[in-house]
C-alpha cells in the first residue's frame, strides 16, 4: 500500500490515432489496485494531454473516416469486431479478476458488452437503410397539387460522443455507448473510471488490434479529463454514467447550459422489487423473487446501477422473505478472490468503495435499520491460494440484509449503499406498495413478482412512470427472463428523476439519439434526391426494359412499369369467393352489399385485386428478381365493383444492397387505379434482386442456403 505513482507504469491513453502516456505521473496521481489483494497495478494519469486536439481530431478524422461507410457497412464491422473479441475473452477475464469480478460477473460485463456489438450489428442491417439518412415518419403533403411536401429525417451529429463511464462495468459500460454511436457514424471519446479503467484500456487495445475500426472512431482518455467539456459545443454529445452529484456538476457546465452540448446521464438508482400478495412461500413466484433479489445483490458484489436496493414485500410475508433470502445467501455465496476455485462473489472495486458502502450501511443502521444478515466487519474470505482468512488490503464485504419497521424511513429511499446490500420493507396494500416504490424518486428498473394479472396490472400502471423499465416475473418467464438487473440492447436503459432522466440502448432508438432530426421541405423530386427513396409525385422512368429485368447495378430509383386495364367480372368475384371460402356478403349478396354504406354493391375481394395486380406487373421469365418476400403498408381505398377495371403502376422506391450477399432488397411502390383514375389500393412490394446479371445463379444459391 506504500507504492507511489511515480514508481509505477501509467495506464496508457489512445489519443489522435496513437497510444500516449505522460512522461511521468504526478506524485499524487490515483493508483489502480487489485481489488482482492490491494496490490498496486498502475498509476492513472492523463496529465498534459491536449484535450482540445483530441476533440478536434474526433470531429475531423473520426467524422471523415466514418462518413466513408453506410449504416450496413458499420453494422458489419460491429459484427466482425464482436467475433474478434469473442476469441480474446480469456485475456480480458484474467485482467477482470483484478477488479474483483467472478466468472459470472465477466459474463455480465465482458460477454454482455460483446453481445451488445452483436445485437447492433444485426439490428443495424435489419432496421436501417444501407445509407446515412433515416426517414422518420410518413410524408406530409403541404400543397394541393402535391408539388410541395415535407418529412422528417435523421442525419448524424457532426461532432463527437464523449462517453464518461462508471467503475462497475468497465467493458459493458463502454461498449453499450460505443456501439450505437459507431453505428450512427459518430466518433467516440471514452473516459473510464479510475479504479477499473485498466480493463477498459485492455479492451480498447484489442479493438484497435483487430484493425476493423476506421481511424478516429474511438479515443481513450485514461485519467482526469477535467477540462474536456470546455472544448465541446452544440455539435457534440456527452453520455455520463456515475453519481448524481457528479452529473449535477457536469450538467451545470456553461457549454451544456448555454452552448447546446447534448447531455444524458444515468445515475444513482434505488431500484425496487415488489412481491405480490399472492406470491407466498411455496409458490413459484416466491422462489423466483428470492433468487432474483439474492442474485442482484451479489453479482458484481452488488455494484450495479440496477441492483435491488429496496425489497418491498407484503408485511405478513416479511419474515418469510428475510429467512429465505438469508438461507439462499448462506448457501450460494462463497466470498473471496475470483481466481480461487469455487468463489461466487468477489471484492468491491476498491478500498474507497468499501469504505463508502460501510458508511452508508452504518447511516442506515443509525436511522433504524436492523441488520438481519451479514456483517460490517472484515469477513473471512477464500484467498487466491485457496486458504481462508482475513485480507485486510482486499475490498471484501459480506452481503447485508437490512429490515425496517417503518417503511417510510427517509434513508431507505434516499441513501444508496452501492454494494451487496438491500433493505426489506413491508406494505399492507397495493396502493402502499406503489407509493413506497415511487419514493425512490425515479429509478432505472423495478421488478413485479406475481401471477395475478389484476395485481400486476395495478402495480405496473402505478409504478411505470417512475421507472425506465419494469420486469414482470412469474412462473411463466422465471427461467427465460434475462433478470431484473440485466439491461438488454433491444430495450431502453435509463430512468426518470434520480436515475438521471436519460435513455441508452433501446435498439435503433439509441442510434437516433446520436443523430439530428430535421424537417425537410421541398418538391417530391428534391426529397427523393436527399433521401434516396422515391416519393409520390417524383419523376418516374418508363423505359422499354421491364424493371424486373434489371439487376441492382442497372436499376435506378424511379424506374417504373405501368400496366393496361383489366376488367373484373361478377363471375370472377364469385369464383374467387367459392375457391377461397371468403364468402363475405359484400362479395356474394348484392342486396346486403348495397345496404353497406361503404360498397356500391358486390365488390371484388381486395386479395383478388392484389393477385391479379401481380399478374399485371410480374415479368415471368427467370432474371434478377429472385423472390417476393412480402407486402407492406397495404391500404384498400376505393372499392372495385363487378364490371369495373383497374391498372397497376409499379415504381422502384428504395434499393438496399446487402453488403455480404450477391443480392439486395428492392421496395416497389405499387398503386392500383380504376378506370376513372381513382386510387383503389396502395402498398409496397418487397423483393430480393441480384446485384448483377452475372450474379443471378450465385444469388439463387445463397438464398437456398439461408
Amino acid at each position: 500500500m506504500t507504492s507511489t505513482a511515480t514508481a509505477l507504469t501509467i495506464v496508457p491513453s489512445y489519443l489522435e490515432g496513437a497510444w500516449w502516456t505522460p512522461d511521468s505521473a504526478p506524485e499524487n496521481a490515483p493508483i489502480a489496485r487489485d481489488a482482492n489483494t490491494g496490490e498496486a497495478l498502475a498509476a492513472v494519469s492523463a496529465e498534459g494531454a491536449d484535450l482540445a486536439a483530441v476533440v478536434r481530431y474526433g470531429r475531423e478524422a473520426g467524422q471523415r473516416n466514418l462518413a466513408d461507410s453506410t449504416f450496413h457497412q458499420r453494422a458489419l464491422k460491429l459484427k466482425e469486431l464482436a467475433q474478434f473479441l469473442n476469441g480474446r475473452r480469456e485475456e480480458l477475464y484474467r485482467i477482470s479478476a483484478q477488479t474483483g469480478a467472478t466468472k459470472i460477473d465477466n459474463l455480465v460485463d465482458i460477454d454482455g458488452g460483446i453481445g451488445v456489438l452483436f445485437t447492433f450489428g444485426s439490428k443495424g442491417r435489419r432496421e436501417l437503410p444501407n445509407s446515412n439518412v433515416v426517414i422518420d415518419g410518413p410524408l406530409e403533403v403541404l400543397s394541393r397539387d402535391g408539388s410541395f411536401v415535407g418529412e422528417h429525417l435523421y442525419t448524424r451529429i457532426p461532432g463527437v460522443a464523449v462517453q464518461i463511464n462508471a467503475f462497475n462495468f468497465p467493458v459493458w459500460g463502454m461498449l453499450e455507448k460505443f456501439a450505437p454511436a459507431f453505428l450512427a457514424g459518430v466518433p467516440s471519446i471514452v473516459k473510464p473510471a479510475t479504479p477499473t479503467g485498466y480493463l477498459t484500456e485492455a479492451m480498447v487495445r484489442l479493438m484497435l488490434e483487430s484493425g476493423i475500426l476506421p481511424e478516429g472512431a474511438i479515443q481513450l482518455i485514461s485519467g482526469s479529463a477535467r477540462d474536456l467539456l470546455d472544448h465541446l459545443d452544440y455539435r457534440d454529445l456527452v453520455a455520463f454514467t456515475g453519481s448524481a452529484s457528479t452529473a449535477k456538476v457536469l450538467k451545470g457546465h456553461p457549454n451544456v447550459v448555454f452552448g447546446g452540448v447534448r447531455f444524458t446521464s444515468e445515475t444513482d438508482s434505488l431500484n425496487a422489487a415488489i412481491l405480490g400478495p399472492d406470491a407466498g412461500p411455496g409458490t413459484p413466484e416466491f422462489d423466483a423473487f428470492v433468487r432474483s433479489v439474492a442474485t442482484e445483490i451479489t453479482v458484481k458484489a452488488g455494484q450495479k446501477c440496477t441492483s435491488i436496493r429496496r425489497t418491498i414485500v407484503p408485511e405478513v410475508l416479511k419474515a418469510d422473505v428475510v429467512a429465505a433470502l438469508s438461507a439462499r445467501l448462506a448457501e450460494k455465496v462463497v466470498l473471496g478472490d475470483p481466481r480461487a476455485e469455487g468463489v461466487t462473489m468477489g471484492a468491491l472495486a476498491s478500498l474507497d468503495q468499501l469504505a463508502d458502502v460501510r458508511a452508508a450501511v452504518q447511516a442506515m443502521l443509525d436511522a433504524g435499520g436492523e441488520l438481519v444478515y451479514g456483517t460490517l466487519d472484515s469477513p473471512q474470505v477464500t484467498r487466491r491460494d485457496g486458504s481462508i482468512g482475513l485480507v485486510e488490503s482486499g475490498a471484501f464485504m459480506s452481503p447485508v440484509l437490512l429490515s425496517w419497521d417503518d417503511p417510510d424511513t427517509r434513508e431507505i429511499h434516499e441513501l444508496e449503499a452501492f454494494g451487496p446490500v438491500t433493505s426489506v420493507i413491508g406494505y399492507r396494500s397495493i396502493d402502499e406498495a406503489i407509493r413506497l416504490a415511487a419514493l425512490g424518486a425515479g429509478s432505472l428498473v423495478a421488478s413485479v413478482c406475481s401471477n395475478d394479472p389484476l395485481i400486476v396490472q395495478q402495480l405496473v400502471a402505478g409504478i411505470a412512470a417512475h421507472h425506465g423499465r419494469v420486469l414482470v416475473l412469474n412462473r411463466e418467464d422465471a427461467r427465460s427472463s434475462t433478470g431484473h438487473g440485466s439491461p438488454v440492447p433491444h430495450l431502453v436503459h435509463g430512468g426518470p428523476g434520480r436515475a438521471g432522466g436519460g435513455e441508452e440502448l433501446g435498439g435503433i432508438r439509441s442510434v437516433h439519439h446520436h443523430m439530428q432530426r430535421t424537417a425537410i421541405q421541398g418538391s417530391p423530386n428534391m426529397l427523393t434526391a436527399v433521401t434516396g427513396v422515391w416519393h409520390p409525385g417524383a419523376d418516374r422512368n418508363f423505359d422499354a426494359v421491364h424493371p424486373f429485368r434489371k439487376s441492382l447495378a442497372e436499376l435506378r430509383i424511379g424506374d417504373a412499369f405501368g400496366s393496361g386495364l383489366r376488367e373484373v367480372t361478377l363471375q370472377d368475384v364469385t369464383d374467387f369467393a367459392n375457391s377461397t371460402g371468403d364468402t363475405f356478403y359484400a362479395h356474394t349478396d348484392a342486396e346486403a352489399a348495397a345496404a353497406n354504406p361503404f360498397f356500391p354493391g358486390i365488390v371484388a375481394h381486395g386479395y383478388l385485386l392484389l393477385s391479379w395486380a401481380a399478374g399485371l406487373f410480374v415479368e415471368p421469365a427467370p432474371g434478377p428478381v429472385l423472390a417476393n418476400y412480402g407486402l407492406a403498408n397495404l391500404r384498400f381505398i376505393t372499392p372495385l365493383a363487378a364490371g369495373d377495371s383497374f391498372r397497376v403502376t409499379l415504381t422502384a422506391k428504395q434499393i438496399t444492397p446487402r453488403e455480404d450477399q450477391d443480392y439486395g432488397e428492392v421496395c416497389w411502390d405499387a398503386i392500383l387505379h380504376n378506370q376513372n383514375d381513382e386510387i383503389v389500393a396502395t402498398y409496397d412490394v418487397l423483393t430480393l434482386v441480384a446485384k448483377t446479371q452475372d450474379g443471378v445463379d450465385a444469388s439463387q444459391s445463397a438464398l437456398l442456403t439461408q
